[in-house]
């Protein structure tokens, strides 16, 4: 790892010399809780992920043993339902090592959105496909309705005698889907160390588990993650070769500065890393009115088009020079640069590791307790609150909206007196060095919305020299959502929301055709608790309804 930060040096060479003298590295490796927080409550219980590579390790023979089952009764594909830390580190083992042959082929749910899980539905045959219920405290709303729906789908193509053999669970010991599932009689039941949150969870079975059935070498990846944990044990008169805890305190250290703005340029074999980090970063940084904003998947373009908000890391495999150029004009225009070579993709397993340890140094130099997340259960609870008021009412809250046209309805504090004026509107006084725009798309994923919402997001970010970000609803609920309520209050938030083509019953239970709500009902209440949250928090947000989502869409291009 190398960095360039510049005038900035000779500050971080004093953080580490604060890291020795007050013996912060040992002090983490002891578990010692004081290192973030005078009260034990939301720590001493998150630090398993210290041990994650060798408890993870000890469950090698069980997880094998199980893959080989799986794959000599036939199955072909594998379907993971779950959300954020569940999900995040699967999908980032699939879209890096792709599936190794004769392996099961992995795809991730993680959307309420009713016409994205109808794809899902028809895209797998439930008779070759293995559903992975994955959730660490066993009650995630949209995790237990996915179960419940394939399940039903499930238990109509091969009947109530084979359905339970389709799913597995892999959740905390005593968490409600541990129950639901030994109710369900699923195949497998896989119980996660319980002192590990969600988004520490990448080497835990949450990730290994389907990296196996994917067909990685699991063994491969702990050994890299291994080799990294002994060098983040450095410290005393070693530490500067300690690179987790150097990474950690250039976050930590930039972001004081409010340098705040992590920018990931990432060899594209290795792109899908960043939404990892995303959430990593947003969650355990983001609250008490500070935060670390993760930004990936951002154009990367000339370096006059970048505040001085900007921390890059350059992310690169061994011979791939995609951005070298780019990289290096950004680094000679001063902006600071962090710069990590990897030489083969099985160092994932090194860089899951050396960003978690990072990020738990920069929670130490920031003063915020990295491992809990309390505007994210804020939102959960405001959504909750809607859902019930629909099932009780028939109905949710409606919005007053401040503009109609052509079928489009705007929601928010401006009062635009068309739709081309929306946007220019509301970014009026946003500027880069402080502020940065999140767009929250609560539509259908597909390739044509998203580059749709790319090139949105890449003309704010010229137009107003800002750190942008994107999101699918509710996925970034799970990952930056925390960050959005909880850091210094300078996002602006554009929310996008269309009509689905159907709508899709979440059943009540499952095996039971009884539902008392809906999948767009929940997606809905979702948008509606996320608003509510940004709002109670003193956010600038807007909500776009765009009624017909692509045609609308184009609409809202800033040119």
């Amino acid at each position: 790892m190398k960095y360039e930060v510049l005038n900035l040096k000779k500050d971080i060479e004093e953080k580490l010399i604060q890291l020795q003298n007050e013996n912060v590295i040992d002090r983490i490796w002891e578990k010692d809780y004081t290192v973030w927080g005078k009260s034990p409550e939301e720590i001493s219980n998150r630090l398993g992920w210290l041990d994650s590579p060798q408890v993870t390790r000890k469950s090698y023979n069980e997880i094998i043993k199980f893959v080989n089952d799986i794959k000599s009764e036939g199955f072909t594909h594998a379907l993971l339902l779950g959300m954020g830390g569940s999900s995040l580190a699967p999908e980032v083992f699939r879209f890096i090592f792709e599936v190794q042959n004769g392996y099961l082929d992995l795809s991730i749910l993680d959307s309420t959105d009713p016409d994205y899980i109808q794809q899902k539905a028809a895209a797998f045959d439930p008779e070759k496909t293995l559903y992975i219920v994955s959730t660490k405290s066993g009650g995630t709303v949209e995790t237990i309705s996915f179960m419940k729906f394939f399940y039903n789908q499930t238990l109509a193509k091969v009947g109530k005698e084979k359905v339970s053999n389709h799913f597995i669970a892999i959740t905390d010991p005593g968490s409600g889907l541990e129950k639901m599932a030994q109710e369900l009689k699923f195949r497998k039941i896989f119980l996660n160390d319980p002192n590990i949150g969600g988004r520490f969870s990448a080497l835990s079975l949450f990730g290994i588990v389907p990296a196996a059935l994917i067909g990685l070498d699991i063994e491969k990846i702990l050994a890299q993650a291994e080799e990294e944990l002994i060098n983040s044990k450095k410290s005393k008169d070693k530490i500067k070769e300690n690179n987790s805890a150097l990474l950690g305190t250039v976050m930590g250290v930039l972001a004081n500065k409010a340098i705040d703005k992590i920018t990931f340029i990432i060899s594209p074999k290795f792109s899908s890393f960043g939404a990892w980090a995303e959430q990593l970063i947003a969650e355990s940084t983001g609250k008490i009115g500070k935060g670390i904003l993760p930004v990936v998947l951002e154009s990367v373009e000339e370096p006059q088009y970048y505040s001085a908000d900007r921390l890059f890391v350059y992310l690169k495999l061994k011979d791939d020079d995609t951005f070298d150029n780019k990289a290096l004009r950004l680094k000679s225009a001063g902006h600071p640069m962090i710069e990590i070579q990897l030489d083969d993709i099985y160092e994932l397993g090194r860089e899951f590791f050396r960003w978690e340890f990072a990020t738990a140094v920069a929670g130490y130099l920031m003063n915020i307790p990295p491992f809990d997340q309390p505007n994210v259960e804020q939102a959960k609870i405001i959504a909750r609150q809607m859902m019930k008021e629909y099932q009780t009412n028939g109905s949710l809250p409606e919005l007053t909206s401040t503009l109609q046209e052509g079928g489009i309805k705007i929601y928010g504090d401006i009062k635009p007196e068309n739709i081309s004026d929306v946007l220019p509107k509301f970014l009026d006084k946003c500027k880069g060095g402080k502020n940065y725009v999140t767009i929250q798309a609560y539509l259908t994923p597909d390739k044509r919305t998203t580059e749709l919402l790319q090139s949105l997001r890449t003309s704010i970010q010229k137009k107003y020299n800002v750190a942008t970000t994107l999101g699918y609803g509710p996925r970034f609920l799970h990952s930056t959502g925390q960050l959005h309520k909880g850091d210094g209050g300078n996002g602006y938030f554009i929310q996008f929301i269309a009509d689905n083509k159907m709508d899709v019953p979440i059943p009540d239970n499952a095996g039971s055709d009884n539902s008392s709500i809906t999948f767009g009902i929940l997606k809905r209440a979702q948008l509606l608790g996320d608003r509510q949250t940004l709002v109670d928090n003193n956010r600038k947000v807007i909500t776009i309804d765009l009624s017909s989502q692509l045609k609308n869409l184009e609409k809202f291009l800033i040119k």
